[in-house]
């Protein structure tokens, strides 16, 4: 098995982690932890290993399980508003469990890699988090999750569905489409221009604005909700930093499997932007400014 940055048992195992940490530091972390373990069997034992790939999973997944404790205790005292780690592109090609989930599991791939369902998952217990990861989006049969959170299958069953009952009550957005370039578009060129009229035509009326910026001064750290006072909030960033001097551009990346925008200032990537969408209006503004969460974007 080939588990090298880059490869494709590599990305699978860096999407499970990622979608259950919210971090891509920790997701790689964790996966690097997993090879070490790997590494440090025996070959007889490896050599006993039927599915290296499945084995992986499960000690991947014991390691994420055993991050989010700390996990949560690192964000309940972090600086303002904690948002996930954009990632750019597509994380993980999806090689899921040939299972297919039960009917009534609602969380799909992709999805479950947006930034709106990441931070909602933020209210699960580790055990849910994990259930509902390997179960609804890997599916990962409920017995070999048992081996993972030390639990019975049918505990597990019950773990993932009270997370399903959790997210079904919060609010879900539309994945992808082409509906989503226009609206991204529209809201870019309105930032972009100053275009408040504009701007509000593209906010749903109860909009909700969040801005990761890791103690940055300036940055809210409180939720700014409303179409109003949103169009309003973004515009005064754009113009108190065009009176600092600074050029300020945007380019349309994919963020986390889908549309989103990268922010410069001054060629310097500044902010990423993610978008949640729902009846061609922008429902959740996600606005990562913590620079630690923008290393994969400013690389070469």
């Amino acid at each position: 098995m080939n588990f090298a940055r880059g490869s494709r048992d590599y990305e699978h195992l860096f999407g499970i982690a990622y979608r259950t940490l919210g971090s891509a530091h920790d997701a790689e972390d964790a996966v690097q932890d997993a090879v070490v373990r790997w590494q440090s069997l025996s070959d007889d034992e490896r050599e006993a290993i039927q599915v290296p790939l499945a084995w992986m999973t499960r000690a991947v997944g014991r390691i994420c399980l055993d991050q989010l404790g700390s996990a949560r205790a690192r964000r309940e005292s972090y600086t303002g508003i904690w948002l996930p780690e954009p990632v750019p592109g597509t994380v993980g090609p999806v090689t899921s469990s040939p299972r297919s989930p039960d009917p009534a599991d609602t969380v799909t791939l992709d999805e479950s890699v947006s930034m709106a369902l990441l931070r909602a998952m933020e209210s699960l217990t580790p055990g849910e988090r994990v259930a509902l990861i390997m179960h609804d989006v890997f599916g990962m049969p409920f017995a070999e999750i048992g081996d993972i959170v030390g639990r019975s299958p049918e505990a597990c069953r019950q773990l993932a569905s009270t997370a399903r009952r959790y997210l079904r009550s919060a609010p879900r957005f539309e994945a992808d489409g082409g509906q989503r370039g226009k609206v991204v578009h529209a809201f870019a060129e309105a930032c972009t221009t100053g275009d408040l009229a504009a701007l509000m035509d593209v906010l749903a009326p109860g909009v909700v604005s969040r801005a990761d910026g890791g103690g940055l001064p300036g940055i809210a750290r409180i939720p700014v909700v409303g179409a109003d006072r949103v169009a309003r909030y973004l515009l005064g960033i754009v113009g108190r930093n065009e009176a600092r001097g600074l050029a300020i551009s945007s380019r349309f990346e994919k963020v986390n499997n889908r549309a989103g925008l990268v922010i410069s200032f001054n060629d310097q990537v500044a902010a990423v932007i993610d978008l949640a969408i729902a009846d061609g209006r922008i429902h959740e503004i996600a606005i990562v400014m913590n620079p630690d969460k923008l290393a994969s974007w400013t690389a070469p």
